[in-house]
């Protein structure tokens, strides 16, 4: 094969994505008296980034590993199950963050939980029925974004200089609310773009009992 076929088959990547610190996430639903729950963790008041935030179980993407391997990993650490508890069942829609934030989520499930958790990581674990995201919309609320060049631009390079039209853009924060938990901002975004998949593609039926 050719450079030029090779080319023609390559995946697109994203301009600038090295500059993206990468992250993975489990998304993880238990199946409990035939009803099924997505899994959030509230985070340990002791960590130093996001003390006290409802997340989901992931992590930073370690050198060598794969995304999934990573959102295996973290969950396994801050969820104290075995690796052999997990059922992945594909990966879910990437978040970009405007701030150089990249989020690989995955969908799966966890089997036979008891609600452990790593004690120096997570303060509680929060169970919410899939159901509630079915019937519930999010209420969202809009964030500017505003170009603001370091003091030493070159304007006189640029069309207009200083008073080039810069484009301004937004991004939704969207919250979730059930019985005084409140899901917000990254997390919402990815459980709502999870919550869609799963009903578009059937996933919240019985776990596979051979995985």
């Amino acid at each position: 094969m050719g450079k030029r076929d090779a080319f023609s088959m390559r995946h697109p990547g994203i301009i600038g994505e090295r500059k993206f610190r990468q992250y993975a996430v489990l998304i993880p639903m238990v199946l409990i008296s035939g009803v099924t729950y997505l899994v959030f963790e509230k985070r340990s008041g002791n960590l130093r980034h996001q003390p006290g935030e409802i997340c989901f179980p992931g992590g930073k993407l370690e050198p060598g590993e794969t995304l999934q391997e990573c959102a295996v990993r973290e969950t396994v650490e801050e969820l104290k199950v075995s690796p052999d508890q997990i059922e992945v069942l594909g990966p879910g829609d990437i978040y970009v963050s405007p701030f150089n934030l990249m989020i690989h989520p995955f969908i799966g499930f966890i089997r036979d939980y008891e609600d452990t958790f790593s004690t120096d990581e997570v303060a509680e674990i929060i169970k919410i029925p899939l159901s509630y995201f079915f019937s519930q919309s999010p209420e969202k609320y809009v964030s500017r974004l505003v170009s603001q060049p370091q003091e030493d631009f070159p304007y006189d390079w640029i069309p207009g200089g200083e008073k080039y039209p810069w484009v301004k853009g937004t991004y939704d924060i969207l919250f979730y609310r059930y019985e005084g938990w409140i899901l917000w901002g990254m997390t919402a975004l990815m459980a709502k773009s999870a919550v869609n998949l799963i009903s578009e593609y059937d996933l919240d039926s019985e776990p596979d009992q051979n995985f």
